[in-house]
């Protein structure tokens, strides 16, 4: 072979090596390129989680209070785990629109009183029929209302409040109700009974003066009212509504420590169970009670 042909021959295995040089760094290349954004991306992705996650009192835990026993028709059989009843079905609906799974909720009870008081709280939201009132709300944070109600007056057959049909007639009789509640405040500021109105540690205590006798009448919100004369007080019936000092129903909301970073995220969560219907549906299924009970003047 010439020294031209060897030359060439040369020349040409160089460029052989060089162009497969270069074809090995292409194919390499955008592995390497292809990989650093999935992993930006996986980043991306985690510091967004973390931003958007709730600061519950539990990480990734849901932890809502009612309290103990829990009533009929708001919690049934004293199980809000089960989601069955008013309050049970709002509480995990508005879980969901929060984005916690049903086994992500934890349940926790409280007493009436203690869970009002100001101070840190064992759970991220209460919900026990508590109405919102400016002096609650100097201590605790509330939420958007998620239910309306009057205040009503229950008694039983036998009882000497079975024919009142106005406020003034009651003033002579022995009204009652759970203390701390705004049925206790009602008695005074709407009945005024010359002889006050008498309190009962919770509804069962006052539900059993009722029915031996000890008071003449029972003051509850209405839905508990149509639940308690038709189902738990023998001849039991409702006297009428309170219509409240200005008219307007009581409106409950859910009990947050407070400030709480949550609530504004509660909030926004049950405007959008209003708006899309979810609320009003849960209301009918366990609140669908007959409201026709008179108002009381």
């Amino acid at each position: 072979m010439s020294t031209l042909s060897k030359r060439v021959g040369a020349l040409a295995g160089a460029s052989a090596l060089v162009l497969a040089l270069a074809a090995c760094q292409a194919d390499s290349a955008p592995e390497s390129e292809t990989a650093e954004p999935e992993e930006a991306a996986e980043e991306a992705t985690d510091a967004t989680d973390a931003e958007e996650s709730l600061p519950t009192v539990t990480d990734g835990v849901l932890t809502i209070a009612t309290g103990e026993p829990a009533y009929f028709p708001y919690v049934l059989d004293d199980d809000p785990s089960s989601g069955e009843g008013f309050e049970s079905a709002v509480a995990y609906a508005l879980a969901e629109e929060l984005g916690f799974a049903p086994e992500d909720v934890e349940w926790v009870r409280t007493t009436f009183e203690a869970a009002i008081q100001p101070g840190p709280k064992n759970f991220d939201f209460n919900l026990q029929q508590y109405t919102i009132t400016e002096e609650r709300a100097e201590n605790v944070d509330f939420s958007l209302p998620y239910y309306s109600t009057p205040q009503a007056v229950i008694t039983n057959a036998s009882s000497a409040a079975a024919e009142a049909s106005s406020i003034a007639e009651l003033q002579e009789l022995i009204i009652g109700a759970a203390t701390g509640t705004t049925s206790f405040q009602a008695i005074e500021a709407i009945i005024e009974p010359t002889s006050g109105a008498q309190a009962f540690n919770d509804n069962d205590a006052a539900k059993l003066a009722l029915e031996t006798g000890q008071i003449d009448a029972l003051v509850v919100d209405l839905p508990t009212a149509f639940y308690l004369t038709g189902v738990e007080i023998t001849d039991g019936l409702i006297v009428g509504q309170l219509a409240g000092e200005v008219g307007v129903p009581d409106q409950w909301g859910l009990v947050l420590e407070k400030d709480s970073p949550l609530t504004d995220s509660v909030n926004q969560a049950l405007q959008a169970l209003t708006d899309d219907g979810t609320l009003a549906e849960i209301t009918d299924t366990w609140l669908g009670a007959d409201q026709s009970a008179p108002v009381l003047q």
